[in-house]
């Protein structure tokens, strides 16, 4: 029956909770160390991969992929531009739009950077079988949705799920 745990399952169910806790505080450790290496710190590194892959970002939209409010990326945005490493445009297409840029510093620096957890990650992911990385992959797509449910159902919560939600995290 959903919404309570058999008194067997327990502990398989603690195990998974303290998984899931070790894999996110390693991949935080991680980056803040490798992140530390280069001068940066955690978000402005997670900040130059994304820019990195994608060229460029609105704010907005740079907020949402790092799950973060708009005056906290601000911040990030403003010490990175004053450090060189990324500049701000108006978009050509929509000049209300500000687009977020890596400059050729920040280029050099993101190629020189293989983020550390997501390597470690696909590693051991590549070395499972197929069909268990699309069960894996199902399973917490199935688990990330509950999450949100149960936040967004909680009214002590809803502040954080607003700020945290994005339309691309289903898929990441």
């Amino acid at each position: 029956m959903p919404g309570s745990i058999h008194p067997d399952d327990k502990p398989n169910v603690d195990a998974i909770v303290e998984t899931l806790i070790y894999l996110y505080t390693e991949s935080r450790r991680l980056t803040k160390g490798l992140a530390g290496q280069h001068g940066l710190t955690g978000p402005q590194l997670t900040v130059v991969k994304i820019l990195e892959s994608l060229g460029h970002l609105s704010l907005s939209s740079l907020s949402d992929r790092i799950k973060a409010r708009n005056s906290t990326v601000t911040g990030i945005i403003d010490r990175m531009e004053r450090d060189g490493l990324v500049r701000r445009e108006r978009s050509e297409a929509d000049r209300r739009i500000v687009l977020i840029r890596l400059t050729r510093k920040g280029r050099q620096l993101a190629e020189g950077i293989e983020v550390e957890p997501l390597a470690l990650f696909r590693q051991a992911l590549d070395e499972m079988p197929e069909q268990d990385i699309k069960e894996l992959f199902r399973i917490l797509v199935q688990f990330q949705q509950r999450v949100r449910v149960a936040i967004a159902s909680e009214p002590r919560h809803a502040n954080v799920a607003n700020a945290t939600e994005s339309p691309n995290s289903s898929a990441q």
